[in-house]
């Protein structure tokens, strides 16, 4: 393939992550943009050049050691929920814009830890970027055949263009606002669209050599099983080799959260925390399938070509020797999206903090302060656009100078370790509060300093003087200060070595010094602001402590420089109302101080918004002890409203408990009242009748016998129908109280239920109501017969009442069940109403559609029955049936 035709399918594809990237910025609040699926797939930006080539290198060389590199961030994934999350909440709250303004801000906005760690991740990462395009560099010169050619200037170099290309998408996208906290939906659409490519097209070459180029990965197995060094190619190898493992998971556990690239999108892209429980099973699994294929590839490559041939590339130069060109395409353009992505996300990450933490707070912040928002805005931009440029120009000058020296494989460990520098300050500083400033600046210059002595200025000797002297003897030609063997600990990888050594000085002193002294009040405000992640959200707005005087209006100005005067009146409008602070408030406290900052940290970063507010406030010194009891005394209010809060839905609760018991008191005290007026009434009209046939017979001496014998029968009627209803309301009381005993025997339940329907048969004959039993079997168990029989009877006059005349029909049933019987008593009469038939079986309730002006009986005899059956440890119900009337039913057990 010509170079002029594969630099157009470059340009091509570029211009199709140009398009992606913009509709997803036209559709930030889409779905489609805003997924679990699309966040997940933006973290495989850690698959850079160095997963797609690099592995295969390490795999063919080393057999098994490029897996740690991908085992600690499966480690770190279930961790994510814990420890991201917080530190997700973390940077939204204080619009944190990058890992610099993260760290200098838990250390009080320390202006100077920002741009020490800064400084770091540029040492890191230029050296990464750089390896991207040593890759696209030498897969560019694979695909057009021009290995054996040698650029004389930058113009003939193709890597050149397309390190310019790169620079301009991540300008592009990466500077539209002066915000650097906000979204960049564009970059991390294209970053997910461009790993699904980079894993789907990995897989098809996979496929391709394990099951077209041979027979299977147990014919691979069984040829390399011959090659001399294959113990060495599928084994772990020795205890030596175990730490090896051990250091290098470590460091990419740690890598996963630091590199700039790996917070820009896991934090600072992150839209909802919710995301992460995909993400924490998704993301292992994505680089799961990235490695099934990487051995099989590896020895693929070992069988098929000599050792003076590049390992790295065999991916590529497997299919080509083939001449399958336009599967060697696929794999070049997964590899160059491994490549986009790496390098655009990390160069928006590094021109952020160089921006916010070196070149805006140590030289054009005094020019901000006196300029107009809109030119403050525009000098951002351009700050940061020159950044990225210079720092993709960086990278490709390193890899001119340095990087064909190396491979990627060890260009990729040197930037982790370095990186690795901030794990103690970052990683502890926000478990435990009395990490300090001073002592994250030692541990972090120290730290940085052994991985220069012994990882970095050994391969920059030889480079510079061609000869392993340095590496071979130390310093001075002290044999324990040999670089690969540091105080005689010669067993170790130079990665691992130099990581056991920096990051163990690292955090010695970050520790020793933390506890020898203090932080100022500063520093202790923020770590309480990190530390405390239970009560994060209430602390974060009013946990700042601050003493001194400031107005309102000055600090306005300030905002006004940079948000621009209508944004910056609707934020402290927004900040007023939230406060409930009248408008026009005068004298600013410390929690519009905080807020201020907050704003300002997005455009220009943490310390840069800490010295701008500063220089309009008078601060005043607060000690240590001072600061100590004001966030005792928050933790305490915040402790107390949250306890007050508890107490107040409590109270609610049992307030909306006791209104609905109230509501049915006086429902049933309405019930009452309509059963006392009924049995009064009922009483009354026996009384009554009783009183006028005696005096009426009193009063006529010459009374005829036959008139004077139907009165007599009257007085005997009414006499116990008064009796009836007495009996009843003792019997009710007798058993809602307890204190009637069942005379429980066996019974055949065919037998008491015929005696039941004997006794009401003259009321239903008289209403010409039939009545059936539909079951004839007989079944025997333990009940009082008596008190089963006033249940059928009470429903079946119920049932009575309920019926017309002459069609009414009655239907009496029982079924068995495993362990009780359940009698059923089912009528055509009207049914019951939705609005009774969840209160039909309690006292002194009846039904309010019954068809006579007062209801008959005394609203006693559901109540009973449901009484009945309880203390048989039963139960009764009542349910409408499908066309007209209701089934009573109800089950006893046969214990």
């Amino acid at each position: 393939m010509s170079n002029y035709s594969l630099f157009i399918i470059i340009i091509i594809y570029l211009a199709i992550l140009f398009y992606i990237a913009f509709i997803a910025e036209k559709n930030a609040k889409s779905k489609w943009v805003n997924n679990p699926y699309i966040y997940t797939l933006s973290l495989a930006v850690y698959c850079s050049a160095w997963t797609y080539y690099g592995s295969i290198g390490i795999a063919a060389n080393s057999g098994m050691q490029f897996l740690p590199i991908y085992l600690g961030p499966v480690i770190a994934a279930p961790l994510w929920i814990i420890v991201l999350r917080k530190i997700i909440r973390i940077s939204k709250q204080h619009k944190i814009s990058s890992i610099a303004d993260f760290i200098s801000l838990r250390y009080g906005n320390n202006r100077f830890i920002g741009a020490l760690v800064t400084v770091v991740c540029l040492v890191g990462i230029v050296p990464y970027i750089s390896l991207q395009l040593k890759a696209v560099s030498e897969t560019f010169e694979i695909m057009v055949d021009e290995t054996s050619y040698i650029s004389k200037s930058i113009w003939d170099d193709s890597t050149f263009y397309i390190a310019v290309l790169l620079a301009v998408f991540a300008t592009f996208f990466g500077t539209q606002a002066t915000d650097a906290s906000e979204k960049h939906r564009g970059i991390v659409a294209s970053v997910a669209f461009e790993s699904v490519l980079k894993l789907a097209f990995f897989l098809v070459i996979g496929f391709y050599v394990t099951f077209y180029l041979f027979d299977g990965t147990t014919d691979i197995y069984d040829r390399i099983s011959t090659v001399e060094s294959f113990k060495s190619l599928s084994t772990f190898g020795d205890i030596g080799n175990g730490f090896n493992w051990f250091f290098m998971i470590m460091l990419s556990f740690l890598a996963i959260f630091l590199l700039p690239r790996q917070f820009q999108v896991s934090v600072l892209e992150n839209n909802r925390e919710k995301y992460l429980k995909q993400a924490i099973w998704l993301f292992p699994l994505y680089l799961l399938l990235f490695n099934v294929f990487v051995i099989f590839i590896a020895w693929a490559g070992k069988l098929s070509f000599s050792n003076d041939v590049n390992a790295e590339y065999y991916t590529l130069l497997l299919p080509l020797q083939q001449d399958n060109t336009v599967l060697a395409l696929l794999v070049f353009l997964g590899g160059f999206s491994a490549v986009i992505s790496m390098v655009v996300v990390s160069t928006l990450a590094l021109s952020t903090m160089v921006s916010n933490n070196l070149i805006i707070p140590y030289g054009f912040l005094d020019k901000f302060s006196k300029s107009q928002p809109e030119k403050n805005a525009k000098y951002i931009k351009v700050i940061r656009r020159v950044s990225i440029f210079s720092i993709i120009i960086l990278a490709y000058f390193f890899y001119v100078s340095f990087s064909k020296a190396l491979s990627l494989y060890s260009i990729g460990l040197i930037s982790f370790v370095i990186i690795a520098q901030l794990a103690p300050s970052f990683f502890i500083g926000i478990f435990w509060n009395r990490g300090s400033s001073r002592a994250t600046k030692v541990g972090i210059i120290a730290g940085f300093l052994t991985t220069l002595y012994t990882l970095v200025l050994p391969f920059v000797m030889q480079v510079l003087t061609g000869t392993s002297e340095f590496s071979d003897y130390g310093l001075f030609h002290i044999e324990a200060l040999r670089p690969s063997a540091l105080f005689g600990i010669d067993f170790l990888s130079p990665p691992a070595h130099a990581f056991f050594w920096s990051l163990s000085i690292n955090t010695l002193l970050y520790l020793t010094v933390s506890l020898m002294f203090k932080g100022n009040y500063r520093e202790r405000n923020y770590a309480e602001m990190f530390v405390d992640s239970k009560n994060y959200a209430s602390l974060q707005d009013s946990a700042l402590v601050w003493k001194g005087e400031a107005y309102v209006s000055d600090i306005k100005n300030v905002l006004n420089r940079f948000l621009g005067e209508q944004r910056a009146q609707r934020a402290l409008s927004i900040f007023f109302t939230k406060y409930k602070l009248p408008q026009d408030t005068q004298l600013a406290d410390a929690r519009l101080i905080n807020f201020s900052e907050k704003l300002l940290t997005g455009s220009i970063g943490s310390s840069s918004a800490k010295i701008l507010i500063s220089s309009v406030v008078k601060e005043e010194q607060i000690s240590l002890v001072e600061v100590l009891k004001i966030l005792e005394e928050s933790k305490e209010t915040i402790a107390s409203n949250k306890l007050l809060k508890e107490k107040s839905d409590e109270l609610q609760h049992l307030t909306n408990r006791l209104k609905n018991a109230n509501d049915e008191l006086i429902l049933k005290d309405q019930q009452k009242d309509e059963f006392l007026d009924t049995v009064a009434h009922e009483l009354k009209t026996p009384i009554t009748g009783i009183r006028a046939a005696t005096e009426l017979i009193m009063e006529d001496a010459d009374m005829p016998a036959e008139v004077k014998a139907q009165f007599l029968s009257n007085i005997l009627q009414d006499s116990d129908r008064l009796s009836r209803l007495i009996h009843n309301i003792l019997d009710f009381e007798k058993l809602e109280t307890g204190r009637q005993e069942l005379d429980m025997r066996q019974h055949d339940i065919k037998v008491t239920i015929e005696k039941a329907i004997n006794g009401v048969s003259q009321i239903a004959a008289k209403k010409h109501i039939k009545i059936v039993t539909k079951n004839p079997h007989k079944c025997k168990l333990n009940y009082d017969e008596d008190r089963i029989i006033q249940v059928l009877t009470n429903l079946l006059s119920n049932a009575i009442k309920f019926c017309e005349p002459n069609t009414g029909r009655i239907v009496v049933d029982y079924k068995l069940g495993n362990a009780s019987i359940e009698v059923l008593v089912s009528d055509n009469g009207r049914g019951i109403s939705d609005k009774d038939i969840d209160f039909i079986f309690d006292k002194f309730y009846q039904t309010s559609d019954q068809n006579t002006i007062k209801p008959q009986g005394s609203g006693l005899g559901l109540a009973i029955s449901r009484q009945i059956i309880k203390k048989h440890h039963g139960k009764i119900w009542v349910k409408n049936n499908q066309k007209s009337g209701v089934t009573f039913g109800f089950k006893l057990p046969f214990d």
